[in-house]
């Protein structure tokens, strides 16, 4: 009894959260309830019974902000992970007719390739209202940013000094012959990570030269793995001695899972940065429960189980206490360039194409699966 209690009083805290951020307008334009809106919104997701998400973060994470959104709610709510070069690849073949209702976690380039072809659905969310700033969110409302992760190398420094090699200390020493055969990024096809990768060095280096960037990197790469993730779940075990991806990855394999033998380093010429996102799929089965996932999830409720599940990304919301562990291993989430997410938008598939082909379209080295 006093179970139920608590999870009947979570979901009135969840719809007052609603109401307040959906106060002062409608759809219609006029003056209306937000209280109400955000209760006949609640209903009519419960009503549809059922939310199916595919996520790209981490399992943990996804995991557990789906088991609490099934308990706020009352709502059955399955989930599929998969890197988001697979979702993407997943709804572009399904066209229009998605077996999923929403998006979570993950780059958002991905996310914009598909809203650039009628993939996801537009809504406009109450709980928007406290992202820090506009850049944090698609500005039709396609998709919405949850989290903010920093690019970077991840090191093991046991094998850097069993090789007698120094860590790398920004993008051009990743080219230099000593590190051939001891660098892992992921797979520019399959993940999210390596299409950033890919806009990085274009938006650094320029068109031409960023892409000789990565035709001069790929000579170092032993492995390309299939999620973003990938290199740093083999930094600890010196399989992998230099990965390219993101530094909470690192944090996680140092906080959680005690690899005291990794390194972080942020490239010292500047880096870029991920906003993972979520949004709504176009077509789908379960439309309120879906746009009531999308409040869900721009909420401190879902957004600080990260941190409880060993995600430490930067929270981009004004409402939500950030991941302490960041901070400590001197992550700044400021401290990155400034990313052109148009340009991204709108060639992120040529790029990646480019890249391909000069790579001679690759080999067994880009891991699928």
């Amino acid at each position: 009894m006093m179970k139920k209690l608590i999870k009947l009083l979570l979901a009135g805290t969840m719809t007052m959260c609603l109401a307040a951020c959906g106060s002062s307008e409608s759809s219609s334009g006029g003056e209306a309830s937000g209280s109400e809106d955000a209760s006949e919104l609640v209903k009519a997701a419960q009503a549809e019974g059922e939310l199916i998400v595919y996520g790209s973060c981490e399992e943990d994470y996804l995991a557990a902000a789906t088991k609490h959104f099934e308990e706020l709610y009352g709502i059955k709510t399955t989930y599929q992970r998969l890197s988001t070069g697979e979702v993407q690849s997943k709804i572009e073949e399904e066209n229009g007719n998605p077996s999923a209702d929403v998006w979570f976690g993950g780059t958002t380039d991905p996310y914009n390739i598909a809203a650039s072809k009628g993939l996801l659905e537009a809504y406009e969310a109450k709980n928007a209202s406290h992202l820090i700033s506009d850049a944090y969110r698609d500005k039709d409302g396609y998709w919405y940013g949850i989290y903010k992760g920093i690019l970077g190398f991840m090191v093991n420094t046991d094998e850097l000094k069993r090789l007698g090699l120094d860590a790398p200390k920004d993008w051009q020493d990743l080219l230099d012959p000593k590190y051939q055969g001891r660098i892992w990024l992921s797979n520019y096809n399959t993940a999210g990570t390596a299409k950033l990768v890919v806009n990085t060095m274009i938006q650094k280096y320029g068109h031409d030269e960023g892409i000789q960037y990565l035709v001069d990197l790929d000579k170092n790469i032993q492995v390309y793995t299939k999620s973003g993730s990938g290199p740093s779940k083999n930094i600890g075990t010196g399989e992998c001695v230099i990965g390219i991806g993101f530094l909470h990855d690192g944090i996680y394999q140092i906080t959680d899972n005690g690899y005291g033998n990794i390194g972080l380093i942020i490239p010292s010429t500047g880096t870029s940065y991920e906003i993972g996102a979520t949004a709504i799929f176009k077509g789908v089965k379960h439309p309120n429960a879906a746009k009531l996932w999308i409040e869900y999830a721009l909420s401190p409720e879902c957004v600080e189980l990260a941190a409880q599940n060993g995600s430490y990304q930067f929270l981009v919301l004004d409402n939500a206490k950030q991941p302490e562990l960041a901070t400590e291993f001197g992550l700044d989430p400021n401290n990155v360039m400034d990313y052109d997410f148009e340009d991204a938008k709108q060639n992120t598939e040529k790029y990646i194409s480019e890249v391909m082909n000069a790579l001679g379209g690759g080999d067994d080295r880009f891991q699928t699966e």
